[in-house]
């Protein structure tokens, strides 16, 4: 049988065995955390505009995760009704987000129709203000928006609703968010992409945009 100070010896070794574990284990927190705050808030190193300066840089860090890196960029091809604006941001654990916005030919109702697929099954949900119309889709990180737009050239017997800009967003990889604050989030994505599309389309008329479409119902 031990004998008491053998007792006290063992009891001290153990102590001290479960001191070096637990600053083993604060050492591996603060390292953790320092690498998550000093390598992976490339996100928040974005220009605040993101996209030549159409949108905010809050919407996309909403939705992806910290990462190593990030980047992001837009492209514009052609002009007025042939106009095409992209937008991505793009990180280093492969979340991105990419839109796409373009003036066509192209009526509300075949836009919509055009979102629900072909067996027109796909399951949506829709808001809209003053003419503007957004869909997100509910089985897919993707968004859209639709307003119409008579641009430079269209000869004046073509109806406005002829012509419209048209933007969809898709969300890829691991996110952030889920369900209808997602949804909300890609629409107003897309919906900033949307406003900016239409003055370089340089579209005629005036048109009031709100500062944000009304928001999704909870599902």
């Amino acid at each position: 049988m031990p004998s008491i100070s053998e007792q006290k010896a063992t009891q001290r070794s153990t102590k001290v065995i479960l001191l070096g574990l637990t600053a083993l284990c604060l050492a591996g927190v603060i390292t953790w955390a320092g690498y998550v705050q000093f390598f992976t808030d490339d996100l928040e190193n974005l220009p605040t505009k993101i996209c030549d300066g159409s949108v905010d840089r809050d919407l996309a860090t909403k939705v992806l995760p910290p990462a190593r890196s990030a980047d992001e960029g837009f492209k514009r091809q052609n002009s007025g009704d042939d106009l095409t604006f992209y937008c991505h941001v793009d990180t280093s654990n492969d979340s991105s987000l990419w839109s796409e916005a373009k003036v066509q030919p192209l009526s509300k109702a075949d836009w919509l129709e055009s979102l629900q697929g072909s067996s027109g099954r796909d399951r949506i949900i829709r808001t809209s203000v003053d003419g503007i119309e957004a869909v997100a889709k509910l089985d897919t990180e993707h968004a859209a928006v639709y307003v119409s737009c008579s641009p430079p050239g269209v000869p004046s017997y073509n109806t406005p609703e002829d012509y419209a800009v048209t933007t969809r967003v898709e969300a890829n990889g691991d996110l952030n968010m889920t369900g209808t604050a997602l949804r909300q989030t890609l629409t107003d994505f897309a919906y900033q992409v949307t406003k900016h599309t239409y003055e370089l389309a340089d579209c005629k008329g005036s048109r009031d945009f709100p500062k944000e479409l009304p928001r999704y119902e909870a599902e």
